[in-house]
């Protein structure tokens, strides 16, 4: 590991300039609104600036406060984060949002305070003391892990504990007493902009004669992989269940994976045929008139890949049999399906419906 070669203040220095210059213009600068600052920084938690513009927007317009987003409920909640995946979060803003109310609606201050929230970890804290209140908290995102990794040249795994303490150190060094909120926005800013995962644009960086990384000619190299492990595949079925025109759909339970998202009724893919295996689950009390692939969707999760087959299976016209046959869904126009805040995954199932006047019986 290299040693400093710069003077204290230096880096807060550039990167000032820098920002002056080069900072982005997004919907949650310009404020120190604590609510829009923590929304932003929960949303913006291993997701794209990109992806978050549009849903930030529309949070606000349905949760303006913090108290609006408290008397919620969760389902509506997590019907508006479709499509922002990391469910959790959306679960953790509400029941945050419900913790200050009941503390009285204002957010504390500190970053020890902070990370008593759910789903507040310390540099997410340290972010909203910093941009919120001015508070020389120092952050840790991933865009600041990469930079602290190439500017002292850490040549080791930036997730290890000992790198990890060090990091923070550097972190915290580096923040000035001054201009805090400018600061914390400009080091995201570089990551984001400039100090690239790949092809950084190193001589575009106000950073670039300071950085270690870039003297040893290790930027590529910089930080440090793990080895990728094999991702497991797993299969699934699952199903258009049609009955009198409507489909049927479920809520998934609100803790656990896609947790409170909807979904089309599915089953774990078993060694026999597919067909006997719908004609099995739909025994219980669903009368099937046919049944027919729709086609396969894939979709990637940060733990395993997942194939789906998609199978229509029209119902006799029974539709009160089959409403009691489930009482944990719903019962909807083919055409309301496309409106529905569906997981991702069952998300790609929605355009093969289309499709399925090609599709042939296989009853």
């Amino acid at each position: 590991m290299a040693e400093r070669r710069f003077e204290q203040g230096e880096v807060a220095t550039r990167l000032l300039a820098w920002y002056g210059r080069a900072g982005r213009s997004l919907p949650w600068r310009q404020t120190r609104d604590p609510y829009r600052i923590w929304l932003a920084e929960i949303m913006l938690q291993q997701t794209t600036v990109a992806a978050v513009i549009g849903y930030f927007r529309l949070f606000l317009e349905k949760f303006p406060t913090l108290e609006a987003l408290a008397a919620a409920p969760l389902e509506e909640v997590i019907d508006l984060w479709a499509g922002l995946g990391y469910y959790a979060r959306a679960r953790n803003l509400h029941a945050t949002a419900q913790k200050l109310i009941a503390q009285g609606g204002h957010f504390p201050v500190s970053v020890a305070e902070l990370m008593q929230l759910p789903g507040i970890g310390r540099s997410t804290a340290g972010a909203i003391s910093a941009l919120a209140f001015d508070q020389p908290a120092p952050i840790l995102d991933a865009n600041v892990r990469r930079i602290l990794c190439r500017l002292f040249a850490l040549q080791k795994m930036p997730r290890s504990v000992q790198a990890e303490k060090q990091l923070w150190v550097w972190a915290e060094t580096l923040t000035p007493q001054l201009r805090i909120h400018d600061y914390t926005q400009a080091i995201m800013d570089l990551g984001a902009t400039i100090c690239l995962p790949r092809r950084p644009r190193c001589t575009e960086c106000p950073l670039e004669t300071l950085c270690e990384a870039r003297r040893l000619n290790l930027v590529d190299q910089l930080p440090l992989k793990k080895l990728k492990q094999p991702i497991p595949l797993r299969h699934e079925l699952a199903l258009l269940l049609v009955s009198d025109g409507k489909a049927l759909v479920r809520r998934r339970p609100t803790k656990g994976l896609l947790g409170g998202l909807w979904e089309f009724p599915g089953l774990e893919v078993a060694e026999t045929d597919p067909v006997e295996q719908i004609h099995r689950y739909c025994a219980g009390g669903y009368s099937v008139r046919g049944i027919s692939l729709l086609g396969q969707a894939r979709h990637t999760y940060s733990h395993f890949r997942l194939e789906i087959d998609f199978y229509r299976v029209e119902l006799e016209p029974e539709g009160a049999v089959a409403e009691q046959a489930d009482h944990s869904g719903q019962w909807l126009p083919l055409a309301a399906l496309m409106q529905l805040p569906l997981h991702g995954a069952h998300k790609k199932l929605l355009t093969l419906i289309t499709a399925s006047k090609k599709s042939s019986s296989i009853n």
